[in-house]
């Protein structure tokens, strides 16, 4: 494809994704800078060291080549979806990280990035492209940074100088050769304070986060019993996800517009929900409010381990 061409593709496919309500849109070229390479080095060192926890699917050696998510791949559409909602809950003893608030955005992202995918496949009949969401074997941050879309903040989320760090990403994958955007350069500077307000110190060195400290993981991965003591004794009212490094961020500070995606509108049992409330629930109840839910990776008997353990925290 002629340069011409290329910049025509690209313009095209850019435009239909913000047409499909796309917050932040940016393109990279196959196999990137340096910077992925780093990236990928990091995340060595990251799992070397054991901050994964019992994640093992982090493990997966195909993050290591882009090539292995779809052979032939030459260029990376990223995108960000503002999941920021200017609203909170009324009950105040029960806090629940804001990605979990609406629908599963997996699929709400996946549903979007396939209208990308058919408009790709109507002007390249030829093409051959792969949706990826953070949930497959791919430096997703990494190259929506070298998209241009975010730079990696120190709390290890992207951060769009527009909307900030309430922002979910997607990626499509294609074969085709589309005209790159300039990476994003990170403008953290000297500012530390999710470090400082992490109440695990779970970061422990900027970009670095170490799962076993991390409430969030605690809240939605550990499969364990009982949460160990550290982790009770600091949780707050967090009980799926934590958002302190994201609330604190200084570009979470500024004018953020609330998101009008209807599916990720805040569910009313999210709004709504308290302690007693929800120990009182039973399985089923449980499963029917997550049914369509990012949160449905939390099981019932989890909810009310970590409802418990924030109910016993002094």
């Amino acid at each position: 494809m002629n340069l011409k061409k290329s910049l025509l593709l690209t313009k095209k496919i850019k435009e239909k994704a913000f047409k499909e309500g796309f917050d932040a849109v940016g393109i990279a070229k196959v196999p990137g800078s340096s910077r992925i390479k780093l990236r990928s080095a990091s995340l060595e060192r990251w799992l070397q060291a054991g901050h994964q926890a019992k994640m093992e699917w982090m493990k997966s050696p195909r993050r290591k080549n882009i090539e292995n998510m779809l052979e032939g791949v030459q260029s990376v559409l990223a995108v960000g979806l503002n999941y920021y909602v200017d609203t909170e809950n009324n009950p105040k003893d029960i806090s629940i990280a804001r990605y979990g608030w609406g629908q599963d955005y997996h699929k709400v992202i996946e549903k979007k990035l396939k209208k990308v995918a058919r408009f790709l496949e109507k002007e390249r009949p030829n093409s051959k492209w792969k949706i990826c969401v953070d949930t497959s074997a791919f430096l997703d941050k990494a190259w929506a940074e070298e998209a241009g879309i975010g730079w990696i903040g120190k709390h290890s989320n992207i951060i769009n100088s527009e909307i900030g760090s309430w922002m979910f990403l997607g990626h499509l994958l294609s074969t085709e050769d589309l005209t790159a955007d300039k990476p994003s350069k990170p403008i953290c500077g000297e500012c530390e304070k999710c470090i400082e307000a992490c109440p695990t110190n779970a970061i422990e060195e900027p970009f670095i986060v170490n799962s076993n400290k991390c409430l969030a993981y605690h809240t939605l991965e550990n499969r364990e019993k009982e949460l160990p003591k550290n982790i009770i004794n600091k949780m707050g009212n967090w009980v799926a996800g934590c958002d302190i490094c994201q609330d604190v961020c200084p570009w979470n500070q500024k004018n953020i517009p609330s998101t009008l995606e209807p599916d990720l509108q805040p569910s009313e049992w999210i709004l709504n929900i308290s302690k007693k409330d929800a120990l009182s629930w039973s399985d089923s109840k449980w499963k029917d409010n997550l049914n369509n839910s990012a949160l449905k990776r939390i099981k019932p008997w989890m909810w009310r381990r970590n409802i418990n353990s924030i109910s016993n925290n002094p």
